[in-house]
């Protein structure tokens, strides 16, 4: 990836999965630190001295010697100078083999449990298990607080420590000791690693109904092929309505978040992108040939981050989808990726993306129109779970969210039938 193109969203995937290339793991060890190893580049000023300066005190007096490891130090003070910037879990320092686990996540497949976690204050949270994974099925869920790995109290660790912990060879077991954020009870989840494989899209018609439920799980290479193919599957299988569930979906590639609002805008702008001197630069939906115009809504929860949440913006902006569910997570940055000589890297948030109507997504999340929140312990009902649905059954499901999107559709999509016939519409919109 080049490193001047802003590609991916502000939520870096730091997937228990794939990511744990740590620090630790990486370094070469052994050699002792010379006198003035570091030089003060010239402009830097009396700060990067205090580095050097700091630098050669341990080399020349720490006790333990086989402590003393360069690269460890190198990537520690980096690590430390981008945390300094308090953009956690968006700005990041990445190992060379962070790099490598990083580009396979985006190619939609990599090794390890399926999670996508950040630090929340000193703690990791889930922000969400990835469909069909191992960490899915094994019941973690979004915000669940990992605070033990194999027994072990991980509480003050760096997440690329407890992550380092969490990750190992596939077909291996992991025990994590999870706090649910609610309740505050404690509970061990048992989790057999595995190879991650993404179908970022699926799709299936409500039982009983022309609705049509789309799940996004992420926005990785691929994403908008996958649900242009949805769209005409659905088209065809004459639906009159769309739930675009984006519900836990953690985000990924800026590029497939603008051709996926695109899909459902005809015209606007999908985002707007704001640098560090201010100046605003508005993202215009591209140009799709027949953008798909059915009554829509979009479901969202405190999962639903970075890419998701533009799509989200940009929909719920243009007046194009009523937004139903939970505040989403809140990720609002535009990362570049600047590579350093060793095959290292910094993912640095280089532009503030807003919501085409100029509303600020970092650290604030979205706010659906439509406040709908699922009950404790009650897991989401996605397309594949449709297909074994009768009627009755998807009616009395706990799935407060995707029950209220149907019902609002329903009315709203015989309201359309009745405009588009050149009727009267025979029931309000509904807008709870």
């Amino acid at each position: 990836m080049p490193h001047d193109d802003p590609r991916r969203t502000g939520w870096y995937r730091l997937t228990l999965a794939g990511l744990l290339g740590l620090v630790l793991s990486s370094i070469a060890g052994g050699a002792l630190l010379e006198r003035n190893v570091l030089a003060d580049p010239g402009g830097a000023g009396p700060d990067f001295a205090l580095i050097g300066q700091a630098w050669n005190l341990i080399g020349r007096h720490y006790v333990d010697r086989k402590a003393i490891r360069p690269r460890r130090m190198t990537y520690a003070a980096i690590t430390g100078m981008v945390d300094s910037l308090g953009d956690t879990g968006h700005s990041v320092f990445l190992t060379p083999r962070m790099v490598r686990e990083s580009r396979e996540q985006l190619q939609g497949h990599f090794p390890g449990i399926g999670a996508e976690v950040r630090m929340r204050g000193k703690q990791v949270v889930v922000v969400a298990p990835l469909d069909g994974s191992p960490a899915q099925k094994a019941g973690l869920r979004a915000g669940d607080i990992i605070f033990k790995v194999d027994g072990k109290d991980v509480t003050g660790e760096t997440l690329q420590e407890v992550v380092r912990e969490i990750r190992g060879p596939v077909h291996s077991k992991v025990v994590l000791t999870i706090r649910d954020p609610g309740s505050d009870q404690a509970r061990s989840v048992a989790i057999v690693r595995a190879v991650i494989h993404v179908h970022s899209v699926s799709w299936h018609l409500v039982p009983g109904t022309r609705v049509a439920d789309v799940r996004i799980a992420d926005f990785s290479t691929g994403t908008a092929a996958s649900l242009r193919r949805a769209i005409a599957a659905l088209r065809k299988a004459g639906a009159r309505a769309v739930v675009l569930d984006l519900r836990n979906d953690p985000g990924g590639l800026l590029d497939q978040a603008i051709s996926v609002a695109s899909e459902f805008l005809r015209g606007g702008n999908v985002l707007l992108e704001r640098d560090a001197k201010g100046h605003v630069q508005a993202v215009a939906a591209k140009h799709e040939k027949d953008p798909l115009e059915l009554p829509m809504a979009v479901l969202v929860n405190g999962g639903t981050a970075s890419a998701a949440e533009i799509v989200t913006g940009a929909l719920q902006d243009a007046k194009r989808a009523t937004v139903v569910g939970q505040k989403t997570f809140g990720t609002g940055t535009v990362l570049n990726e600047f590579k350093l000589s060793d095959g290292s890297a910094l993912m640095l948030a280089v532009r503030e993306w807003l919501t085409p109507a100029g509303h600020t997504i970092w650290h604030k999340g979205i706010s659906p129109s439509v406040k709908v929140a699922l009950a404790a312990q009650t897991d989401p009902v996605y397309p594949e779970m449709l297909e074994a649905m009768s009627a009755r059954r998807f009616a009395a499901s706990k799935d407060a969210q995707l029950l209220k999107a149907v019902g609002l559709l329903r009315v709203e999509e015989r309201v359309h039938s009745a405009l588009k016939a050149g009727g009267a519409a025979t029931a309000p919109v509904a807008r709870s």
